[in-house]
Formats: C-alpha cells, sequence, structure tokens
C-alpha cells in the first residue's frame, strides 16, 4: 500500500504541540491503519527472554507497538493482569529512567516488584557468581529486568535461569527495550513508517549522533531501524571514531538495502535529516565516556522544521534545552512511552493479552 503524498503531508503535521512541551503525537495514529492485534506474531514472546533488539522482525515490533497504544490510551482495564507476578528488578550499574519505568509499568497491570538497586548490596560484592545470582531469580521471581556494565552479563546469568529475562542494558552492548520504545515515539510521529509505502521524496533520512559500536542505545535503535528499508531512504552516522559500528554491526548494515555513510560534519547535514537519534554516553569497559562536546544541537541549529529528535538520556550539553520547547522534541515522548511498551512487553511474555483486550480486537 502506498500511502498518498497528501496523507503523508497530513500525518506529518499531527501531534505537533499538543499542551504538552515538545512533539506529543496522539498513540490513535498507531493504530488507524491495522487495528486488529495478531496474537500469532504476539505468541512469540510468550515466556521468552528479551536480550537483543535482534529478535523482533518488523511484524513483532509492530505488534507489540499496536498493543503499547492500546495501553496507553487506557481503554481497557490492566490492573490486575498481572497480579500473581513478581518482578525482579537488578540493576547491578545506575539508572532512573529503565528501572523506574519497568516497576512502574509493572505496578500498574498488578504485580510486584523486587529490586536490586546497588551491585554492592549483593552477593557479588563477597564474590558470587552471576551464574548462581541466575539460579536464585528462579526461586524469587517470575521475571527479572538486569542492568550490567559487564556484556557478558546477559550470557552469565541465564546460563541457570528458568525464568524470562529482560536486558535492561548490558555494557557496551544493547539496550533494546529502550529502542524499543524510540521506536514507539516514531511510529507515532509518522505511522506510516510502518504501515505501507512512503512516496520516495517523503522517505526518511536518519542521522545516527554516536557510535554504535559501544553505545548499547545506539546499537538497538540502528537494529531496528533496518526492519524498514522501504520507507528509510538514508542513514548518516555522526562519529569521530574511525569504525563506530565494529565488525558484528558492520556485517549487518552491509547486507541491508539502506543506504549508510558515515560523516563529522553535522551541522552541514542537518537540512536534510528528518530524524535526529543522539547519545554522548558510552560504557567502555572501565567506565562511562562522554562526547558531548563534539556533536551539539540547540534551538539556533539549521535543522527542517519538521525534523525530530530523539535521545535516550540522561542529556548533557550535546542536547540543549533550550530545544526542549519545540516540535524537534520528540524525546520526552520517547521516555514517557517506554513505560508502555514495557507493559506491553510483561503481558506479552506472561500471554495475558488475551484476557486484557476484547475479543474483536484479536485475532
Amino acid at each position: 500500500m502506498t500511502i498518498p503524498a497528501a496523507r503523508v503531508d497530513h500525518l506529518a503535521e499531527t501531534g505537533r504541540l499538543m499542551g504538552r512541551i515538545g512533539n506529543c503525537p496522539n498513540p490513535e495514529g498507531v493504530l488507524q491503519y491495522q487495528p486488529k492485534l495478531r496474537l500469532d506474531v504476539l505468541d512469540r514472546l510468550r515466556y521468552s527472554s528479551v536480550l537483543s533488539a535482534a529478535q523482533f522482525d518488523k511484524d513483532l515490533l509492530i505488534e507489540l507497538l499496536k498493543l503499547s497504544a492500546y495501553l496507553q490510551l487506557r481503554k481497557y482495564p490492566v490492573r490486575r493482569a498481572l497480579e500473581d507476578k513478581i518482578m525482579a528488578a537488578a540493576f547491578f550499574e545506575p539508572s532512573t529512567r529503565t528501572r523506574l519505568s519497568f516497576e512502574s509499568a509493572m505496578l500498574t497491570v498488578g504485580g510486584q516488584t523486587i529490586s536490586v538497586a546497588d551491585a554492592k548490596t549483593t552477593g557479588v560484592a563477597k564474590g558470587e557468581s552471576l551464574r548462581d545470582i541466575g539460579q536464585m531469580f528462579n526461586s524469587y521471581a517470575d521475571v527479572v529486568v538486569v542492568r550490567h556494565t559487564e556484556q557478558s552479563a546477559i550470557a552469565e546469568l541465564t546460563e541457570y535461569m528458568r525464568i524470562p529475562l529482560i536486558n535492561g542494558g548490558n555494557g557496551s552492548d544493547e539496550h533494546p527495550t529502550q529502542a524499543l520504545a524510540d521506536w514507539y515515539a516514531l511510529l507515532k510521529w509518522r505511522p506510516e513508517i510502518a504501515f505501507g509505502t512512503i512516496p520516495d521524496k517523503f522517505r526518511l533520512n536518519l542521522g545516527i549522533i554516536g557510535t554504535p559500536g559501544n553505545m548499547r542505545t545506539v546499537k538497538s535503535f540502528l537494529k531496528l531501524a533496518l526492519l524498514f528499508p522501504e520507507n528509510i531512504n538514508h542513514i548518516t552516522i555522526f562519529s569521530e571514531m574511525a569504525d563506530p559500528l565494529g565488525e558484528h554491526l558492520r556485517e549487518i548494515c552491509d547486507n541491508s538495502p539502506i543506504g549508510i555513510n558515515f560523516s563529522r560534519d553535522l551541522e552541514g547535514s542537518l537540512e536534510y535529516l528528518d530524524v535526529i537519534y543522539m547519545n554522548a554516553i558510552a560504557f567502555l569497559g572501565d567506565g562511562y565516556r562522554f562526547y558531548a562536546e563534539n556533536f551539539q544541537l540547540n534551538a539556533q541549529s539549521k535543522m527542517k522544521h519538521d525534523t525530530v529528535i530523539l535521545h535516550p538520556l540522561a542529556r548533557g550539553a550535546e542536547l540543549s534545552t533550550d530545544l526542549d520547547r519545540t516540535q524537534h522534541n520528540l524525546y520526552f515522548n520517547q521516555a514517557d512511552g517506554a513505560v508502555w511498551v514495557r507493559q506491553a512487553l510483561l503481558l506479552a511474555i506472561f500471554d495475558r493479552v488475551r484476557h486484557t483486550l476484547p475479543d474483536d480486537l484479536l485475532i
């Protein structure tokens, strides 16, 4: 299905500045083309761990984000959906948004939460292995969300685990649920990205500020971007590193029909970018590195009037607060939507979608 040019113009303008700070598109947009949920697709998540953005193909991503939209619209009661479930939030690395949004999501659907907020309070401080800690989670919870500084931590934890594990960010590797929230914000803004084929002159040009090879949010976002070759014209990665992808990610990108190039000239490229995804924090084994001085955006940056900015937050000097009240700000909507995406993920993992939404919305 090809979206008419006039319709694309209309959708691009929908949701601008709706009484809240920044760009606040309506979740109804995600549901207007294919409102019914495909349970056969969502069933792929039943009692499954979510470790990488690569687990999501286009169909699964779309169905999960449609479920997120229904939850955000609050038309159907979910407050008792997971009242028999316990989620362990095991955060061995500092977190604000990811930890709180997962806990909020679980509480909103009726579940209970237990937390590890500091690695120093766990057996790790006494030399206990992550394998043994993973075994203990089997007894204490029904699902566990893990944030850890080490890239290998997820694999070690899952060796003895029998319950689903959700990767809340592991070192410089991946942050798959952040990428789900990223694309939820984008599909609310421009739902035609997922539903049909945009005319050539309206296809999106994405700019990614960061190094996907060692920034987990950027890596997971890029992996999902590659699911939309019919509607993404080009991706430009802005980085001062000689090899911003790394071997594994480079191979994936080389096999994509989307054109991908690299640049250090952000200012000279702004006039043709439709979406800018930025991050300035990389975790490089022994700690955080900040790259805010290299690529910065503010209200005087020469972006197109309808360009939107995504940022996983926390931010620094790279993203000026004078953009917060402009139409470019999609990053607050991105953070807000994470709660609904994580609710949807938990409901799908525990096979509660069919018990939550009415039969006439399910196929």
